[in-house]
């Protein structure tokens, strides 16, 4: 039986690069229910490590998808921050991106945990 997210990262990334129309045609799917879970989102961070470039909007989708996974109560749990930190340094570095999404989320969240508060720092930083 195929895997079907293999595949559909396959053909996005087919030419190498993330386009307006995919972004969109993701957009399309993954919000499809109005939510987005971790699941999908690991899944937009494989393609974004994949792909050699992407359009802005990409970007974008990828905040907005961590903004509604992570302040869904309002708050950044410590497992919440674990979970950032897993994705954020599981290719070694901390790109300007993540430093802009974790700046976001800060000031967007009613509270953070004192994990949340260190992984800011650090990433901060570095």
């Amino acid at each position: 039986m195929a895997n079907w997210r293999d595949l559909a990262k396959e053909a996005l990334l087919a030419d190498g690069k993330i386009d307006e129309r995919e972004v969109e045609l993701v957009r399309k799917e993954l919000f499809a229910d109005g939510v987005i879970d971790r699941s999908e989102f690991e899944w937009l961070m494989e393609v974004k490590r994949e792909a050699a470039a992407a359009v802005p909007s990409f970007q974008k989708l990828l905040f907005s998808a961590i903004r509604n996974i992570v302040l869904a109560d309002g708050k950044i749990s410590a497992d919440e921050a674990a979970w950032l930190r897993s994705w954020i340094f599981a290719d070694g570095k901390v790109d300007a991106d993540e430093k802009h999404w974790l700046k976001e989320l800060k000031l967007l969240a009613d509270q953070v945990s004192p994990e949340f508060m260190a992984l800011y720092n650090e990433c901060q930083a570095s």
